[in-house]
């Protein structure tokens, strides 16, 4: 053990100081806070220029209706033709000049936008809604319906999940949250083992190209050298990992406290004049109020329903779990081969598990609980990425030890046998493997 323990010590402290490793360690976080700030930055940086948009409605249905918005004014002419206005436009404040034709009513065609650029989508996307509405709500009243009949048929169903617990209780959850921690948990997983266990198998290759393995196998067994090898790189892992969601996190309250002070800062006065405002909304847009604060509050009430304890458990060791198994078949790989290029042979059928895992992981987000997700999460070479899907709607405990005690046993007969194929190929030079070359490694008696 104590070998062991020297090679994992080596292993931790060479990786840690490399420059790689610390770049990745700065450059991770700030990716990761980008994902989150970049969507409010971008918005807070959003065109905010007023733009005046000429209008000229042959058809007289227009007249008026297009309302304005906070960057997009509409100023309709009269007794104006499109030649006149396209005359001094360049001098003129208009951004666009909207035509509309007299057989809009049956020719949905009949619209043109003239202006110097193209427009923006949102600007033209907003035009054809407010005449797509108009006209709609115009057909309406000619067949007799008016707008406050269309307005009192029109509803919304949100649908709040109540789990009932064995003890009788009540818990509130939320169908969207849990497929979205799911699929974070096995996508980061999938990604943690295949960057790591290439680290592990390209190590490997270096110190058996360099010769540099001769000397250490001369003082401890192959075994123990792989394992101090696999476990020393986890240990790397695990460090950045815990260090990319400290800095993401030091990086994201940082800058929205720069940046955006306004956020989570809602002080008394501001409450009260939004309940002010809320008062003097008319009926409708009250009601949409209301049941937007609820979806909010059924949302933050979901997160405190969440059992973090058996989430952060579980996706720690389905993390060291499936590194492990998959870790020893990396080393075993570079063990066996004198070149990465050689390695393709090889890498495809432990790389099939994985994608695959993947896949599922995509049909158990929309059915956890088929038969397909359950026995992919009991599976060992890929229940570290289906299970983490599951875990977020609810697994039974016996299901999870299940998947747990198969995993370890699977990473015991890995170990066992990459450390047959790793203590011969890690002193072979110079010749092709195949697998039946491996084969007889694997039959080979010490």
């Amino acid at each position: 053990m104590n070998k062991i323990r020297l090679i994992i010590s080596r292993e931790y402290l060479t990786r840690v100081k490399k420059k790689s490793f610390i770049v990745m360690t700065i450059l991770g976080p700030i990716l990761f806070a980008a994902l989150f700030i970049a969507p409010a930055w971008i918005a807070s940086m959003e065109d905010t220029e007023i733009k005046t948009i000429a209008v000229i409605d042959s058809s007289s249905v227009f007249i008026n209706k297009i309302q304005d918005t906070d960057y997009i004014k509409f100023k309709y002419l009269e007794n104006t033709t499109l030649d006149d206005v396209r005359k001094g436009f360049s001098e003129s404040e208009y951004y666009a000049v909207l035509q509309i034709l007299p057989s809009i009513t049956y020719e949905p065609t009949a619209v043109h936008l003239f202006s110097k650029k193209q427009p923006g989508f949102a600007v033209k996307s907003y035009i054809s809604s407010s005449m797509e509405k108009e006209l709609r709500n115009q057909k309406l009243r000619a067949a007799g319906i008016n707008d406050d009949v269309l307005s009192s048929i029109k509803s919304d169903v949100s649908i709040r999940t109540i789990q009932w617990t064995e003890d009788g209780t009540e818990k509130e959850g939320s169908t969207e949250i849990a497929m979205a921690v799911g699929y974070a948990g096995g996508f980061l997983i999938y990604f943690f083992i295949f960057m790591f266990g290439a680290q592990i198998m390209r190590g490997v290759i270096e110190e058996k190209t360099s010769r540099i393995i001769e000397i250490i196998v001369s003082s401890v067994r192959p075994f123990q050298l792989m394992m101090g090898k696999i476990i020393g790189v986890a240990l790397v892992g695990l460090t950045q990992f815990l260090l990319w969601i400290v800095l993401t996190f030091a990086i994201i309250t940082g800058v929205k406290t720069v940046l955006f002070p306004q956020l989570g800062t809602q002080n008394a006065q501001e409450v009260v004049a939004q309940d002010m405002f809320s008062q003097n909304m008319p009926d409708s847009q009250q009601v949409v109020q209301q049941q937007n604060m609820q979806e909010f509050e059924s949302i933050f009430n979901s997160l405190k329903t969440i059992n973090y304890g058996v989430l952060i458990g579980s996706f720690i060791f389905f993390f060291l779990g499936g590194y492990l198994l998959y870790g020893s078949l990396f080393a075993a790989i570079g063990s066996a081969v004198d070149n990465e290029a050689d390695t393709q042979q090889f890498m495809f059928p432990i790389t099939i598990p994985l994608i695959l895992g993947i896949f599922v992981m995509m049909n158990a987000i929309q059915t956890p609980d088929s038969p397909v997700a359950f026995w992919f999460s009991i599976i060992p070479f890929t229940s570290p990425i289906v299970m983490m899907v599951r875990i977020p709607f609810g697994v039974p405990y016996w299901e999870l030890a299940l998947s747990m005690g198969l995993l370890v046993l699977t990473f015991i007969g890995t170990t066992w046998l990459a450390g047959k194929i790793y203590r011969t190929g890690i002193l072979m030079y110079g010749k092709k493997i195949n697998y039946k070359e491996l084969w007889k490694w694997i039959r080979y008696k010490y």
